[in-house]
C-alpha cells in the first residue's frame, strides 16, 4: 500500500475514473506500471474495477469502502510526505554523497 504509484492512484481516484483519466492525471507512470498497480490495489480490496459496455469497452475504477476507511491515515501520511519530500531529498543526497566517497 504504501509504495509511491498506490499511494499516487488512491490520491487521484476521488470519483470513479477510467484508466486513461488516472494514466493522465499521474505524470510519469507507464501503462505497465500503472496497470500493476491497478491490479494490486484491487487484489487488496482497496479499489473496484468495473467494466463499462461502452462502444469500444471501458473500464473505470472507484474507491471501495475499505479504501475510503483507509483515505483519512492515508491523507495524513501523504501530507507528511508533501511537508516533507525535501528532506528525504537532502538525506538521499548526503547518502549518496557519503556512499560514493569511500
Amino acid at each position: 500500500m504504501a509504495d509511491k504509484w498506490s499511494m499516487m492512484v488512491m490520491a487521484v481516484l476521488e470519483r470513479p475514473t477510467r484508466f486513461n483519466e488516472i494514466k493522465r492525471q499521474l505524470e510519469g507512470v507507464t501503462q505497465r506500471v500503472l496497470t500493476q498497480t491497478l491490479r494490486k490495489l484491487e487484489r487488496n480490496g482497496m479499489i473496484r474495477r468495473r467494466v463499462l459496455e461502452t462502444s469500444p469497452l471501458g473500464v473505470e475504477y472507484s474507491i471501495t469502502p475499505l479504501g475510503e476507511s483507509f483515505r483519512d491515515p492515508f491523507t495524513r501520511l501523504y501530507e507528511w510526505t508533501v511537508e516533507h519530500s525535501d528532506d528525504v531529498l537532502s538525506a538521499q543526497h548526503e547518502y549518496d554523497a557519503r556512499r560514493a566517497t569511500g
